[in-house]
């Protein structure tokens, strides 16, 4: 299938690991021309490097923390220069939930402001920088990289910030619509990237696991019996950021690979 994406241009924040790093990969093999942010110059330049090697394409790696304004305005800006324009946007960058407690009683304000102003807000701050450039080419995707825990309670500040950032996208997708621009959410759950595989190893050296026996052990209420890669969320996010995704927009998918037997419609 032809997604209609050889020549495009897109910024995607979060983009020097994870599932950023995957979508990265993923545009660049049909032919769009990237711009990638992340707040650490080197694993940054290093993810591009190794993207442009492995296609051909050209990967910019522009440093910049999406909680500055400014900086994001200057990533943005670069990368509209860099490339001759920006078409798609999709919003990767936050902090990988589990790290710090976050249930009712332990959860902290500093938590959930930091929360808010880094995954709500930097979107919305790049978002922000890209309309121009969106509009003028009458033709744009969003795709913003929320979470399942939108879908659960327990989490306070993972769900809420989740649950705003779908809002966001909907938002979006009402205002940008007549523009040619769609916008849609992605609803990871826990996924297999060089974060998880650092926190297995971890625990299996502190509890005595194995890495395969606690990836069965955090798979076993998903439907398809294994956790989801980031390459695969990255396919999702491939379609959604194509020619063919046009009907679909103000829509938060789950990628999760069909944990618990909540029914949503």
């Amino acid at each position: 299938m032809d997604l209609g994406l050889e020549g495009r241009r897109a910024v995607v924040t979060g983009g020097s690991r994870g599932i950023g790093k995957a979508v990265a990969r993923k545009l660049a093999g049909e032919g769009v021309r990237t711009a990638i942010c992340a707040r650490t110059r080197e694993p940054l330049e290093v993810s591009a490097k190794e993207i442009e090697a492995e296609t051909g394409t050209e990967v910019v790696p522009i440093v910049a923390d999406v909680r500055d304004r400014a900086a994001i305005e200057a990533f943005v800006a670069t990368a509209a220069e860099r490339l001759g324009g920006v078409e798609i946007v999709v919003n990767c960058a936050a902090r990988v939930s589990g790290g710090t407690p976050e249930d009712l009683e332990h959860v902290t304000e500093e938590t959930i402001l930091g929360d808010f102003d880094e995954k709500f807000l930097g979107a919305l701050r790049v978002v922000r920088a890209a309309l121009p450039h969106l509009r003028r080419a009458g033709w744009g995707r969003i795709v913003n990289v929320s979470g399942l825990t939108a879908r659960t309670a327990g989490q306070v500040s993972a769900g809420a910030r989740n649950i705003a950032l779908v809002h966001l996208t909907k938002t979006l997708s009402v205002v940008l619509g007549r523009d040619g621009v769609t916008a849609n959410a992605v609803y990871p759950a826990l996924t297999v990237t060089e974060s998880l595989e650092e926190r297995l190893a971890a625990r299996a050296e502190r509890e005595g696991w194995t890495r395969e026996e606690l990836l069965a052990q955090l798979s076993k209420n998903n439907a398809i019996g294994r956790l989801v890669t980031a390459n695969e969320i990255a396919d999702v996010v491939l379609f959604l950021v194509s020619e063919r995704s046009v009907c679909i927009t103000g829509e938060a998918i789950a990628v999760g690979g069909g944990p618990g037997t909540s029914v949503f419609y």
